[in-house]
């Protein structure tokens, strides 16, 4: 995450109670139970959530998972097989072909016509393909992982036991062991330590790690990363052992809220800036070249509907009509590659529970 991303992400929680339209909803409330718990004991914060050092019964996980819901953030929603053929539809520099093939098509030009829009036709099948295999092969690497946590859960009246579940199972309540290495599968409250630095960098962008405490925090904060007893989801322990029980999961959490707001968003990426300014460019020439070909071959022969045929010929020739067609061919699968490698690589360094 970049340095603007970071001070966005804190400023999340440092705004008070005016929240501004950029702010994810939620984000006032989950900071309140944050602050809160971190005043309290370890054994207050315990009996605040309805929980022990045991750990949940597996009757209180499958309620609370049912009442909270999973431990998933948002992410962007996949669309339909008719939405991504749209999706591959909608383009700059297609609608300009088109509109070109259209306007030879009702000046008796069929042939070029006909030519342009199965260049069109071509390239909206074979990005839709494409598109929809890497999406497919990206969806099943990434089914392939299994993200675990080490929890401590009771396995009867007395006795616990520490078992390695997904990370999508925690609930609030649940208590999660940390060690070197292991990255924070949600807001927790820590309730011992020894030795605990924590990096916060993927959320504050600050480098330095931060010793986490236990004990209940009695001062003020400016902003809930500021807690020294609150740890993150995101976060990565760099050093030391700890446990902690978990306050909020899911898209309550300070990651969930930002993730949520992303995802409501679609990003242009640079490859879509630059078609679409490449299709802008190519209409300023068409704009500027085509009236000025069709008034001096229209004042010089006389003819002008003659001289409009050579006009639109004109404004066809400077659009190159196999343009789509090679971007298609190359970008879908150079972007397969960088998302199979980035979900890898990602997805094992997040699987990892302890850092050799």
């Amino acid at each position: 995450m970049n340095k603007s991303g970071s001070i966005a992400l804190t400023s999340i929680f440092a705004r008070g109670r005016h929240r501004p339209p950029n702010v994810p909803e939620g984000s006032a409330s989950s900071g309140k139970a944050l602050g809160e718990v971190a005043r309290l004991s370890p054994d207050e914060t315990l009996q605040r959530l309805s929980s022990t050092a045991g750990g949940l019964t597996p009757d209180q996980v499958e309620e609370r998972l049912r009442s909270v819901g999973r431990n998933q953030v948002a992410h962007q929603a996949r669309h339909t097989i008719l939405g991504e053929l749209v999706g591959r539809s909608i383009n700059p520099l297609n609608l300009l072909l088109l509109t070109l093939a259209t306007a030879s098509y009702f000046l008796g030009d069929q042939r070029a016509a006909i030519v342009i829009a199965v260049m069109v036709v071509l390239s909206i099948s074979l990005s839709f393909i494409q598109e929809h295999r890497s999406n497919n092969a990206a969806d099943k690497l990434q089914r392939m992982v299994s993200i675990t946590t080490t929890v401590r859960r009771q396995v009867g009246a007395e006795a616990h036991d520490n078992v390695d579940v997904p990370i999508e199972q925690l609930v609030p309540g649940d208590i999660v062991l940390l060690s070197a290495g292991d990255m924070i599968p949600a807001d927790i409250r820590l309730i011992s330590t020894k030795d605990l630095f924590i990096n916060q960098s993927t959320l504050t962008g600050e480098a330095m790690p931060l010793e986490k405490f236990a004990a209940g925090h009695v001062g003020t904060a400016e902003t809930p990363f500021d807690l020294p007893n609150i740890c993150f989801m995101g976060s990565a322990v760099v050093s030391g052992i700890g446990c902690g029980v978990v306050v909020l999961t899911g898209p309550r959490t300070a990651f969930g809220l930002v993730a949520s707001a992303i995802a409501k968003q679609r990003v242009l990426t640079s490859f879509d800036k630059g078609i679409t300014r490449f299709t802008w460019v190519m209409l300023g020439f068409i704009l500027v070249m085509a009236p000025l070909v069709f008034v001096i071959n229209g004042l010089t022969k006389g003819n002008w509907l003659e001289a409009l045929l050579f006009a639109v010929a004109v404004a066809v020739g400077l659009t190159p009509e196999m343009l789509p067609m090679i971007v298609t061919s190359i970008w879908p699968k150079a972007r397969w590659r960088c998302r199979a490698e980035r979900s890898s690589s990602s997805a094992s360094m997040r699987s990892r529970t302890s850092v050799p």
